[in-house]
């Protein structure tokens, strides 16, 4: 593509509608094309090869975004989406490509920025796929409207909510609760203008966490226990705002098992998306690992959540694990106590953002496993690398982010061994992966 001649200037009009040919997808899913004057333009919804008749909206960076007027030479690998709300919600972006493309342009973005991070030779394994009706975790946005409750995710590119009446993504056990949710959403004083809820799909059932912009009443909490009991809820959790969350209601233990040891999720926990998409990162962890492991060695676990690594790494040596959510921390806790696993796991509270281990810290393990936020470890990559561990095991669900600390294991001379993506954000650019380093002796 030709480079844009020049920044797009504050006061510029806007360009006028225009036939271009999408030469490609960039990172957040959004098709690239140049107007004739190489004005850079942002399309969604398109694919690359296309002809489209697209209407610039506003500026982007250098450029534009671009919505689509009409696509005059559809893609061949463009096929019909299958939820009516495709277009317009914000959740899914590809759900218009045949399978086959959109994981090879996924897979692609991560080779790319691993080949950027100064790795030529990609070892990347074959992709595996999360499918339809799997994903056990949903965080909706919550608006009260003239109309009622609108309840889903936020439009494309935009701020107001899309109200689902359906989602191709969510386990049928979350997705048929959209509805009864809305429901008991309108009747609660303490939504006043707009919430959130955050549901995690646990085997006990459906794990919710409200946040309210108004605080809940006594009548509120009647009608929640009800709602709960209707459908097979074990824990509504309730915070308003930003605040720490407290129970609402409690019919049952809200639990969840772990490479076979039972945890106490604390309202919201991060969870993996879709339980076989857990089941691929844990078997391509535990493959990194080396086969003969010292009987006293330790393995060093960054960012552990609620033990998601921790108790399948337990299995194959001692285990020193650090978090920085405080919940999170005393669930991971009160699971390795109660499995008998006090001697084995060792968990600490830890800002890996704000106070980086330090390279003395990291001294003495023989693996080093980390799963970092979206963004990344940029500040705990400096000390990793020059501690020297034998291998770094990385989960990632972000490439751009992967690449960027990957770079620095590099630079200390550190190989890729492998490389095994796990598609389990299904129709969108997220792709997690798990990439393997192995120190050159």
């Amino acid at each position: 593509m030709t480079p844009h001649k020049g920044p797009v200037r504050p006061n510029s009009a806007i360009p006028a509608p225009a036939d271009v040919r999408v030469t490609g997808l960039g990172s957040e899913s959004d098709g690239l094309a140049q107007l004739p004057d190489s004005t850079r333009l942002f399309v969604p919804l398109t694919l690359p090869g296309e002809l489209v008749r697209v209407r610039p909206t506003t500026r982007r960076g250098d450029g534009w975004a671009a919505e689509v007027e009409s696509v005059l030479e559809p893609s061949p690998d463009r096929i019909a989406p299958p939820c009516r709300h495709f277009g317009t919600c914000g959740g899914c972006t590809l759900q218009h490509w045949h399978p086959d493309p959109y994981l090879a342009w996924k897979v692609g973005m991560l080779d790319a920025a691993l080949r950027r991070a100064g790795f030529p030779d990609v070892p990347m394994a074959p992709a595996a796929r999360s499918h339809p009706a799997e994903r056990r975790r949903m965080d909706l946005a919550v608006r009260r409207a003239p109309t009622g409750i609108l309840l889903g995710l936020h439009r494309l590119r935009a701020t107001d909510v899309v109200d689902l009446a359906e989602c191709r993504v969510l386990d049928p056990a979350l997705a048929t609760l959209l509805a009864p949710l809305r429901d008991v959403l309108r009747r609660l004083q303490a939504v006043r203008r707009e919430a959130s809820v955050v549901a995690n799909l646990l085997p006990g059932g459906p794990d919710l966490l409200l946040r309210t912009d108004a605080a809940l009443t006594t009548p509120d909490r009647t009608t929640l226990t009800a709602f709960a009991r209707a459908h097979g809820i074990p824990r509504i959790a309730w915070a308003q705002g930003q605040a720490a969350p407290e129970t609402a209601c409690l019919l049952r233990p809200a639990t969840l098992s772990l490479s076979g040891v039972t945890v106490a999720p604390p309202p919201g926990a991060f969870l993996q998306a879709t339980a076989s998409g857990e089941a691929a990162i844990i078997a391509a962890v535990l493959a990194a690992l080396p086969a003969k492991l010292a009987p006293r060695a330790r393995i060093g676990e960054l960012y552990a959540g609620c033990g998601t690594l921790t108790f399948a790494l337990a299995q194959r040596a001692r285990v020193t694990a650090w978090e920085g959510d405080a919940a999170s921390v005393a669930a991971l806790r009160q699971a390795a106590n109660q499995a008998g696993l006090a001697g084995r796991v060792e968990v600490f509270p830890r800002d890996l953002a704000r106070q980086p281990l330090q390279v003395k810290e990291l001294g003495g393990f023989a693996v080093l496993v980390l799963d970092p936020p979206h963004d990344g470890a940029a500040a705990q990559m400096p000390a990793i690398a020059v501690a020297g561990v034998p291998v770094v095991v990385y989960v990632s669900c972000n490439p751009a982010a992967l690449g960027r600390d990957a770079a620095v294991l590099g630079q200390m001379g550190y190989r890729l061994t492998t490389v095994q993506p796990v598609d389990q954000f299904l129709w969108s650019a997220r792709l997690e992966s798990v990439a393997v380093f192995v120190r050159s002796r």
